[in-house]
């Protein structure tokens, strides 16, 4: 278990967007040896839906525009799946 001064510590230097844009690549990849194309649709959805939720004032505006585009290609992939 990591103290929680230490995770503090480097999560300061970044803000929430690139953050949760790290988080989105690890599960992407992690999701990549499944070879379940619905999974990565789910998730791109779901980071989708986050990056919209969350204040404009924890994150540049950028981050607004990403979470819009995985809401829209999120369904795509997810409809065009074949299992």
């Amino acid at each position: 278990m990591l103290p929680l001064q230490l995770i503090d510590s480097i999560l300061i230097n970044y803000n929430i967007g690139q953050i949760l844009l790290l988080g989105f690549v690890l599960t992407t990849v992690g999701a990549l040896p499944l070879k379940s194309q619905q999974l990565i649709g789910l998730n791109t959805i779901l980071f989708g839906v986050i990056f919209l939720l969350t204040p404009v004032s924890l994150m540049p505006s950028a981050y607004l525009f990403l979470g819009l585009t995985l809401v829209v290609i999120g369904p795509i992939v997810y409809v065009t799946a074949r299992e």
